[in-house]
C-alpha cells in the first residue's frame, strides 16, 4: 500500500517562514521526508557585488531578523581576514557583547516557540516577557531592538558608554533567577519530558554525517563551537565553557540552549569588567585584491562568509553559508520513525532560519522544465570565481 503524504508548508502555523516538508507516513509513523527549500530567495550574494564593502554590512544584517548581527559579525571577520589587520581591542569586546546579547534573545525566542509548539503557552509568555530586558539593553546600546548596526569592517560602528555598564550588569543579573525558572520547567516538568525525551534523536555519527552545527551538534555530545575552536573577537580573553548534552533529542537541545543562557551572561559581564580603553575603529580606507573567510558562532551554529576583492569598491564575490543550511538536512534522519504529532517540534528543534537557507533552481515558467539545478549553479559560480582569480593573476 502506498504511503500517505502529509504536507507541512510552504506556509504553516508553526513554521514562521516558507519551507515545504512532505511527510511520508504509514499510519501515524513518519517513514520518509522530502525537504524543499527555495521559496524566499533574495539574491543577497549577488546584490552584495553592487554595494560598497561598508554597505554590505547593512545588507547581510537583513538576511535574518532574529540573528541580525550574526551575518555582519562573520562578514566583518572575513574583511579583517582579507586585510590581515589587527582590530582595536575595545572593538573586539564590543563585538563579543553584541553577539552574546543576540544569543540570549535568540535562545529565549526559540524556547518560547518550543513551548508554544508543545501547547505549553506559559513558557511562551515567560520567554517573551524576559526577552524584553535584553531588547531594552540593545535599544540603550545601539538605538535599535533589531538590526543593531554595530559591526563595521576593521572595528565597531559605535562605542558603548561606560556609564551604562552598571545598568546593563544589573539587568542581566536580574535575568538569572528567571533562567532558573526556565531550567526548572524544562528539566522537572513530566509533560515536557514525555514530549521531548527520546524524540528526534541524532547520534554523534548522525551529526558528523550531516555536518550539523551549533546547539544541534552539542546536544548530541559533539563539542564544536567556533568561539572556542577558532577564537576571534574577545572569546579567548574571557572564561567560559562549551555546553554539551548526550541525549541528541529535543530535550537535549532545550537543555543546551538554556544552559548557554548562563554562559552568555557570564561572557558579557566579564567583557564589561575587562573592557579596555582606546579606539574602536582601525580606519580602513581601501580594500586591496584578496580573499577572506569569516566565521562566527551564531545562536544556531557556525555561519561562514567568504569575500573576494578585485581591488574595486565592492566585493567581486561573496558567498554565505548559514548554520540552518546544514542543520535542516538532519531532519532527514531525526524525523524518520517518529509520530506525526512529534514531527513539528522535531523540525523546529534545530531552530531553523529558512530565509538563511535559500538556494534556487532556474525553471521555464511556461513548461515547468528545469533549466538549471543547484549543481549547475554551483558549477557556474565556481567558473566565475576561477575567471576572477585568473584576472587577478592567482590560481
Amino acid at each position: 500500500m502506498a504511503h500517505k503524504i502529509i504536507p507541512i508548508g510552504p506556509y504553516h502555523p508553526l513554521q514562521e517562514e516558507p519551507e515545504f516538508f512532505k511527510l511520508h507516513v504509514d499510519g501515524e509513523t513518519v517513514v520518509d521526508i522530502d525537504i524543499e527549500i527555495g521559496y524566499n530567495h533574495r539574491l543577497i550574494e549577488k546584490i552584495a557585488e553592487s554595494k560598497s564593502f561598508d554597505q554590505v554590512t547593512f545588507l547581510v544584517e537583513r538576511i535574518c531578523g532574529i540573528c541580525s548581527t550574526s551575518h555582519p559579525f562573520a562578514y566583518v571577520n572575513a574583511i579583517d581576514d582579507l586585510l590581515g589587520i589587527q582590530v582595536p581591542e575595545r572593538a573586539l569586546y564590543i563585538r563579543t557583547i553584541i553577539g552574546e546579547l543576540e544569543r540570549i534573545h535568540s535562545h529565549l525566542l526559540w524556547l518560547g516557540l518550543a513551548g508554544h509548539f508543545l501547547g505549553y503557552n506559559t513558557v511562551w509568555m515567560w520567554a517573551w516577557r524576559y526577552r524584553e530586558p535584553v531588547l531594552d539593553i540593545f535599544e540603550r546600546v545601539t538605538g535599535n531592538r533589531q538590526s543593531y548596526a554595530m559591526m563595521k569592517p576593521g572595528g565597531a560602528r559605535r562605542d558603548m558608554l561606560e556609564e551604562d555598564f552598571p545598568w546593563i550588569k544589573k539587568t542581566l543579573k536580574e535575568l538569572i533567577p528567571k533562567f532558573d525558572m526556565f531550567k526548572g520547567a524544562v528539566m522537572d516538568d513530566p509533560v515536557i519530558h514525555a514530549r521531548t525525551e527520546g524524540v528526534g534523536v541524532l547520534t554523534k555519527e548522525d551529526i558528523r554525517q550531516y555536518s550539523a552545527v551549533g546547539p544541534t551538534a552539542r546536544a548530541s555530545g559533539v563539542a564544536i563551537d567556533v568561539r572556542k575552536d577558532d577564537p576571534y573577537a574577545a572569546y579567548d580573553k574571557v572564561e567560559w565553557k562549551v555546553i554539551t548534552h548526550e541525549g541528541g533529542d529535543v530535550y537535549s537541545k532545550a537543555v543546551v540552549r538554556i544552559l548557554e543562557l548562563y554562559e552568555s551572561i557570564d561572557i558579557i559581564l566579564q567583557c564589561l569588567d575587562k573592557m579596555p580603553k582606546g579606539p574602536i575603529d582601525s580606519g580602513i580606507k581601501d580594500i586591496p585584491p584578496g580573499e577572506g573567510i569569516g566565521r562566527h558562532e551564531a545562536p544556531r551554529g557556525e555561519v561562514i562568509h567568504y569575500v573576494m576583492s578585485d581591488g574595486g569598491n565592492s566585493p567581486a564575490r561573496h558567498k554565505i553559508r548559514a548554520p540552518s543550511f546544514m542543520n535542516i538536512a538532519s531532519n532527514k534522519k531525526a524525523v524518520i520513525g517518529e509520530t506525526i504529532s512529534d514531527a513539528t517540534i522535531i523540525l523546529a528543534a534545530v531552530d531553523p532560519c529558512y530565509c538563511c537557507t535559500e538556494r534556487m533552481a532556474v525553471v521555464d515558467y511556461k513548461t515547468g522544465k528545469k533549466i538549471m539545478d543547484g549543481q549547475d549553479l554551483v558549477r557556474l559560480s565556481q567558473e566565475k570565481t576561477e575567471k576572477i582569480k585568473s584576472k587577478l593573476g592567482r590560481r
